[in-house]
């Protein structure tokens, strides 16, 4: 990368989705920014510790304002002209995984993106897991079944054809949460639209990998991907 030009950035979207990132080292944040890259770890609209106003915007809003929040970050930093926004990339687990999705889904604002066991069906999510997750979705979307439209508004995997950049996936095999199925069902969909879209699928890993081999696979193969998107820009 050219040490003259604004840097790329990566957006973190952390999981919850209304947990929250801290302002503590982290190392994750150094081995991108070691990479070349501006990181913003971003605690959008509905995060915790910002008092409860703020954690209740996400209310029936989960799939908007986070994907606002984050799409409005790079204009933020762009306007200031520490980044680049033609080489913004966004990445998230779990419901970071579906912020991310959706932001890819609905805004052309990031040139690529990575789903760590990220939702891609709110709606199928509601029907496979248990009943402390879907009574958050309730919460977060509205009832699956009243609200269903709404669901179907914000599912990445009914609206994949709008996306267009590339997209990558990782997923532990026994993810009880997130199910295999769930990410397979976006990247077959993303890959029959011609996509460049590619998935790492981990047998021992559950909902967040815990594997140290595993780990730095994930971020080895992240890292590549990223940099084959920026040596084509």
């Amino acid at each position: 990368m050219n040490a003259d030009a604004q840097p790329p950035l990566l957006v973190f979207i952390h999981g919850g989705p209304t947990s929250a990132c801290f302002p503590v080292l982290d190392p994750r944040i150094q081995y991108w920014t070691q990479r070349g890259f501006a990181v913003a770890d971003l605690n959008y609209r509905g995060s915790s510790g910002y008092g409860r106003d703020y954690r209740q915007t996400l209310h029936l809003r989960w799939g908007e304002v986070d994907v606002e929040d984050a799409c409005a970050v790079v204009a933020h930093l762009a306007a200031r002209k520490l980044i680049d926004p033609q080489r913004a990339f966004i990445r998230g687990g779990s419901a970071g995984g579906y912020t991310t999705l959706c932001a890819l889904a609905f805004h052309a604002v990031f040139r690529a993106g990575a789903s760590l066991y990220g939702v891609s069906d709110p709606q199928a999510l509601a029907r496979t897991t248990h009943k402390f997750e879907g009574d958050y979705l309730d919460w977060l979307i509205g009832d699956p079944v009243a609200d269903a439209e709404r669901y179907q508004r914000r599912t990445p995997l009914l609206h994949a054809a709008n996306i267009k950049v590339p997209v990558i996936f990782f997923q532990g095999e026994l993810d009880a949460v997130v199910v295999p199925e769930q990410t397979r069902s976006m990247l077959d969909a993303l890959k029959a639209n011609g996509v460049q879209a590619e998935g790492h699928f981990y047998p021992s890993e559950r909902h967040g990998f815990r594997t140290a081999s595993n780990l730095a696979h994930a971020l080895d193969e992240e890292w590549r991907f990223y940099r084959r998107v920026l040596e084509g820009c």
